[in-house]
């Protein structure tokens, strides 16, 4: 399997689509502004270039995590060390039938999910509250991170 950096450059630039339209004032920017004691005045002193460069690199980085938990013939690979050339004949026996199996968006997507709900909720939830931040404000930022990490891996799942 090799590693398409086309999906993953396609989930990263997602993120940020999603992210503007997230915390849009007309979604959930306004509600977000007040959970996270932002005012217009903290974000115009911002270096939005460095932001939105760093923004879409961990982006990358999280898609390229999101193929180890969308696509499962990764598993099957990792079994035999990763390199195919070395694997008996019923790892190419075993890929023949199933190497495209559950490789749908929308398999991608409910992997996607499931990572949003069990791993970035759990982190963002344990900031907050060190934070001393509300509810409102964890289900906001959880709930935007549940949707990207739904559509990035429908992306990286389902291009292939």
């Amino acid at each position: 399997m090799e590693i398409n950096f086309l999906a993953l450059l396609a989930a990263a630039v997602s993120a940020l689509i999603i992210g503007a339209i997230w915390y849009n004032p007309k979604v959930f920017g306004t509600a977000w502004m007040k959970a996270a004691d932002m005012t217009e005045e903290k974000m115009q002193g911002a270096n939005m270039a460095k932001i939105f460069i760093l923004v879409f690199i961990f982006a990358f980085l999280l898609a390229f995590a999101l193929q180890f938990l969308t696509i499962h013939q990764t598993g099957a690979l990792g079994m035999v060390g990763g390199d195919p050339s070395l694997a008996k004949p019923s790892f190419e026996a075993f890929m023949a039938d199933y190497g495209t199996a559950f490789r749908t968006f929308k398999h991608g997507a409910l992997h996607g999910t499931i990572a949003g709900i069990f791993i970035a909720l759990p982190i963002l939830g344990t900031n907050a509250l060190f934070e001393r931040k509300g509810a409102k404000y964890i289900f906001i930022n959880a709930g935007y991170w549940i949707v990207t990490m739904a559509i990035m891996g429908g992306i990286v799942c389902g291009w292939q």
